[in-house]
């Protein structure tokens, strides 16, 4: 694909929405976070613990979730990928009815589903799983996305991006913002993801990057911002 929308067109929209540079640049996640959030920093233990707070982040209170997650930690030791394979499915459903976490048997169970992804990759791989995760081409990120969707459980949609950028994985999101606008921009004209959708994001954002040098997170920061209601600095 390919289209006229260039890197600056874009920044001097989001900057007349948002007021000034300076405002949109405080709006945009400066370049040195993004750069030290690595994958590599964190265990497969952890990472299980992240993609498991996004699913039950997915249609919830976020602030509930994050009030609950030490209960979940302690219950789950510490989402321990090995153990947590061995425990049996009546163990698991006991501890879905534990009021120290939100009680979801749906949810709860693809803890141990996400654990059994994360130890298949793991063994026909040949690595952990941060490290399959940090090799995967951050230009490619749409099959990253696929990935979790096919392997994992309730990872699909919006679920498996924002997991990814909490572990520090490089990827734009399909928010509101960003759909509203890639629509206006003719970039997509069909589902939002449906492959030839995805494949024409996937293009969008890539032509973004190699004429700006910006990482992921941040173009689709900037191109949040050039739709929707966010016209003033947040």
């Amino acid at each position: 694909m390919s289209t006229s929308i260039t890197f600056d067109t874009l920044f001097d929209l989001a900057c007349a929405r948002k007021g000034s540079e300076a405002k949109l640049l405080r709006f945009i996640c400066p370049d040195e976070i993004v750069a030290n959030d690595s994958v590599l920093a964190l265990d497969d233990n952890q990472i299980l613990s992240a993609l498991s707070k996004k699913v039950f982040q997915s249609g919830f209170v976020w602030r509930v979730v994050e009030k609950k997650w030490p209960g979940f930690e302690e219950l789950f030791w510490q989402f321990d990928v090995d153990k947590l394979l061995m425990m049996p499915d009546e163990m698991l459903e006991r501890k879905a009815k534990d009021p120290s976490i939100i009680r979801n048997l749906k949810k709860v169970w693809t803890i141990r589903d996400n654990a059994q992804m994360i130890a298949s990759t793991r063994q026909r791989e040949g690595c952990s799983f941060a490290e399959f995760i940090d090799r995967w081409p951050n230009d490619d990120i749409i099959h990253l996305w696929q990935y979790l969707k096919q392997h994992g459980s309730r990872l699909g949609g919006n679920t498996g991006p924002y997991a990814l950028r909490a572990i520090g994985k490089d990827s734009f999101l399909l928010t509101r913002d960003v759909e509203l606008y890639l629509r206006h921009a003719k970039v997509i004209d069909s589902g939002l993801y449906t492959k030839r959708a995805l494949n024409q994001t996937q293009q969008f954002f890539n032509q973004l990057q190699q004429q700006s040098g910006w990482h992921y997170q941040q173009l689709s920061q900037l191109v949040a911002c050039c739709a929707g209601e966010n016209r003033t600095s947040s």
